[in-house]
């Protein structure tokens, strides 16, 4: 009788065996995570609340007033200039008041065409309130400088998500010669059928420059002219570019 209770006995001695191996090695046990944080509230002020020191909370994002024209000026008036080419001098002063008008009234700026250096300078002033105002002012001159219309252009100021780009159909394709200006016959089409049905599906403004192109619109709309584009100066026939766009857009207009 006495060996089982001796046996069980010597069982209960090792569970003591690694307690007493980790303080004889000298590690320290490591106290659990929610008897910590139970402690730091206590070291707190008790209960786990917040010592009352008589500052507000801390919110999760400043409130920092916002910021005058002026202070990002710092006092001075920025200028932009843009270049303006022999062949945009006539159709810039027929079409200079439809220009001047939006600029200096509604967005207050100041605006000229220095004689001298052939640039369209515009230029901040202490009436200036919207500090994207000069921005928007420069591609609008600028978009109108490559040859879109005043009215199409006039979109730059009004509306935030309008974009330009620009790319040469070298830049696709290396071509010369002929095949360059078939290329280009591609994407203009026959009385400018094709650019038409491009800028009506992808609500877009396109412009044919020589060997230059400049698109007008939306990110989004802009992909799809470009990728039409380069489809059409790579060589593929234009019926089949227009069943791609038109899939394109259908699916784009489904998401929206």
């Amino acid at each position: 009788m006495d060996g089982p209770a001796e046996e069980g006995a010597g069982r209960s001695g090792p569970a003591t065996a690694p307690q007493s191996a980790t303080e004889a090695g000298g590690f320290i046990r490591v106290p659990k995570r929610s008897k910590r944080k139970r402690r730091a509230a206590e070291l707190d002020g008790g209960g786990g609340s917040r010592m009352d020191t008589g500052q507000p909370w801390p919110s999760k994002r400043p409130d920092l007033p916002p910021v005058s024209a002026d202070a990002l000026r710092n006092g001075k008036d920025e200028m932009r200039k843009i270049p303006v080419p022999a062949n945009r001098y006539t159709p810039l002063k027929e079409n200079w008041m439809k220009i001047f008008t939006p600029i200096v009234e509604h967005l207050h700026l100041q605006i000229r065409f220095n004689l001298k250096t052939r640039n369209v300078e515009i230029k901040t002033c202490k009436e200036t309130e919207d500090v994207s105002a000069l921005t928007k002012a420069a591609d609008f001159v600028k978009a109108f400088i490559l040859g879109f219309q005043v009215e199409d252009a006039l979109a730059l100021i009004r509306l935030d998500d309008l974009f330009l780009e620009s790319f040469e159909v070298t830049d696709v394709k290396p071509l010369k010669g002929d095949h360059l200006s078939r290329a280009i016959g591609r994407i203009a089409g026959k009385g400018g059928k094709t650019k038409f049905t491009i800028e009506n599906v992808t609500r877009t403004r396109i412009v044919l420059a020589d060997s230059k192109i400049h698109i007008l619109g939306s990110f989004q709309n802009i992909k799809m002219a470009r990728t039409a584009i380069c489809n059409l100066i790579l060589g593929s026939p234009p019926s089949k570019v227009y069943g791609n766009i038109r899939a394109v857009a259908s699916r784009a207009a489904e998401r929206f």
